[in-house]
């Protein structure tokens, strides 16, 4: 059980690590924002798994197991707020008039009349 709990983490910290290196290395924010947005939220969930396996690999006793629906929670608020805000970012980029980055600069949208 602690060799899953070990597993599970350290392949969240490689998302988390891939995250990193996306927000650094992207053009642009829409893609920085896609890399952040998907590998964070697979992360902490990898992440919180295997803390879960830590706390339960003495058994299924009352304490322990309401601590491991507590941590539970968080992966499931995370998955409601995490895309929530990752698109309300996105949005207001785009009503902006950021403009997605492209290898050749040729436009890849069709912008509103008057934005820029």
């Amino acid at each position: 059980m602690i060799v899953v709990g070990i597993a599970l983490i350290s392949l969240g910290l490689f998302f988390f690590l891939s995250s990193a290196i996306g927000l650094i290395r992207f053009p642009d924010c829409y893609c920085r924002m896609h890399a952040t947005g998907k590998a964070d939220t697979m992360g902490i969930l990898l992440c919180l798994l295997g803390l879960a396996t830590f706390v339960l690999h003495k058994g299924f006793e009352g304490e322990r197991f309401l601590l491991v629906v507590k941590i539970l929670f968080i992966p499931l608020f995370w998955f409601l707020g995490g895309p929530t805000a990752t698109h309300a970012l996105l949005r207001s980029a785009f009503e902006k008039g950021v403009r997605p980055w492209t290898k050749d600069g040729k436009e890849i949208l069709e912008w509103p009349e008057g934005e820029s």
